[in-house]
């Protein structure tokens, strides 16, 4: 399970408009499919069935103690392994204000008895692809230096369980508002 932000509908077409042509000329990369992407907040892993009530609780309080953010898609970066970049994704505006959701809501976790700690820093993304091997990205990174993206509210978290298939699916299961004390 994890917790993450999903863009709108247009600021997803909007990224697919970018990605479509260089999807066609990268294969050998394993490209989010459109209706998985998501800006990520907390990796959970498995959660019991009987934390989950306790998750939600501490879930929705997190969500409700920050208020809507604006965001908006920038530039491409790579994350990288030994060597070479494996991972390609889009910037996001106003990390700060993400990064302290992304902590209260780990937090939240945490309290609920789930999730795990993660020693690194957050980084605000939105994953575009990824690589088995290394891989040389940055015609991906130059094709997509330009790209800004449409700016919007992200009004609330969302909880997902991934369906490992194939095909990989998220399945969104608990919407938390943001801004909405309980």
């Amino acid at each position: 399970m994890f917790v993450a932000l999903v863009p709108p509908a247009d600021v997803l077409a909007e990224v697919e408009q970018a990605v479509a042509p260089l999807r066609r000329n990268w294969p050998e990369l394993t490209w989010v499919e459109p209706a998985n992407r998501h800006i990520t907040l907390a990796f959970l892993g498995d959660v019991p069935d009987e934390a989950r009530r306790e998750l939600s609780v501490r879930l929705a309080r997190a969500a409700g103690h920050h208020e809507p953010i604006p965001l908006a898609l920038g530039k491409a970066g790579t994350f990288t392994g030994p060597g070479r970049a494996i991972t390609l994704w889009l910037s996001l505006r106003a990390p700060g204000r993400l990064a302290r959701l992304a902590g209260s809501v780990a937090a939240g976790a945490r309290r609920a008895g789930v999730g795990r700690p993660d020693e690194r820093a957050y980084r605000p993304h939105f994953t575009l692809a990824r690589s088995r091997k290394t891989a040389e990205l940055a015609p991906l990174v130059e094709a997509l230096s330009g790209f800004e993206g449409t700016p919007w509210d992200a009004t609330s978290a969302q909880l997902f369980v991934s369906h490992l298939g194939p095909p990989l699916r998220y399945e969104p299961i608990e919407d938390y508002p943001l801004g909405r004390r309980g």
